[in-house]
């Protein structure tokens, strides 16, 4: 579980990066978590975007990617979602305590 001050630090990080994903029409599925979750243990921290055509609701989308891929929901601000996730073999980002 993220501090807020650890919040804080995330989102000052997270500012500067583009959304790395996408949700559209299809919404959520196992290929896309499987992706999304190789891609966190690389970057740790990554932006995603929800499309305007996504039939879920951005707080279904981003449980179901936290939960699935065994990140934390940073912050769900407009249509994009930051979420992190401490790498095993490549740690890059050293949270404040």
């Amino acid at each position: 579980m993220l501090t807020g001050k650890q919040k804080r630090y995330l989102r000052s990080e997270a500012h500067h990066l583009n959304p790395v994903f996408q949700v559209g029409k299809g919404g959520v599925n196992e290929n896309m978590i499987k992706t999304i979750g190789e891609a966190i243990e690389v970057r740790e921290l990554m932006k995603i975007s929800i499309l305007q055509n996504c039939d879920m609701d951005k707080k279904e989308v981003a449980d179901e990617l936290s939960k699935g891929v065994g990140a934390e929901i940073v912050q769900i601000i407009g249509n994009t979602i930051v979420l992190y996730k401490e790498s095993k073999e490549n740690k890059q980002l050293i949270l404040p305590r």
